[in-house]
């Protein structure tokens, strides 16, 4: 009986300790190729190299939009072989001035590569210290952006800028500050935003004409 309890409290902690790191559970197969017509993965004699291939991450996004910035996702959904194996990668594209607007990946470590430009990269430490930890990046610079922190991108250079970032999820997750807070379907009352960022309604309103459509 004792011997039973210890392993239920060691499968326990184990899995704590996963679930805390943000971990996704490994593969028990070679592959699982997602399935298109169900939950399930495709039979592996009906898998193609297709199904672990994509084309054209070398052609810039569309920048032509009001922050100024394009998002191309190479995920489970563009290479079904993706699923399982807890990895997206993403390209940015950056007009000039352009922003990626301060949000969190809920479920996700990312790691940027800069292709091309200056990029002003930063992410905030959580309560008490909110310290913003922020650099600014040139062709070939690295930078970390832990699990679960705001993080943002702003190109700073003279002309267009290009990254790439990998994360360690293949579902990361992607909550948007701004529009989070006041672009919420059912809307979060005014007075309550207006109470947590010490301004008067009128501005909550005026903000939130800005998310809601």
């Amino acid at each position: 009986m004792a011997s039973r309890i210890l392993v239920i409290v060691c499968f326990l902690a184990i899995s704590c300790s996963l679930a805390a790191a943000g971990i996704e559970p490994g593969p028990l197969q070679d592959f699982c190729v997602a399935d298109s017509t169900s939950s399930a993965c495709l039979d592996p004699k009906l898998v193609k190299p297709d199904d672990f291939f994509s084309r054209g991450f070398h052609v810039p996004g569309n920048t032509s939009n009001p922050s100024g910035s394009s998002v191309t996702a190479a995920s489970v959904a563009q290479i079904p072989g993706l699923n399982t194996l807890g990895l997206t990668l993403i390209r940015f594209d950056f007009a000039r001035g352009g922003l990626v607007t301060p949000h969190i990946h809920p479920r996700a470590t990312e790691i940027l590569t800069v292709l091309e430009g200056s990029l002003l990269v930063g992410f905030v430490s959580s309560f008490p210290d909110n310290r913003l930890f922020s650099k600014v990046l040139e062709q070939g610079d690295v930078f970390v952006f832990p699990i679960g922190l705001v993080h943002f991108l702003s190109n700073v250079g003279n002309g267009t800028a290009a990254a790439i970032a990998s994360l360690n999820s293949q579902n990361p997750g992607f909550i948007a500050i701004p529009s989070n807070i006041f672009g919420s379907n059912p809307p979060i009352a005014d007075d309550i935003l207006a109470k947590a960022y010490n301004v008067d309604t009128s501005i909550v309103q005026k903000l939130r004409g800005q998310f809601q459509t």
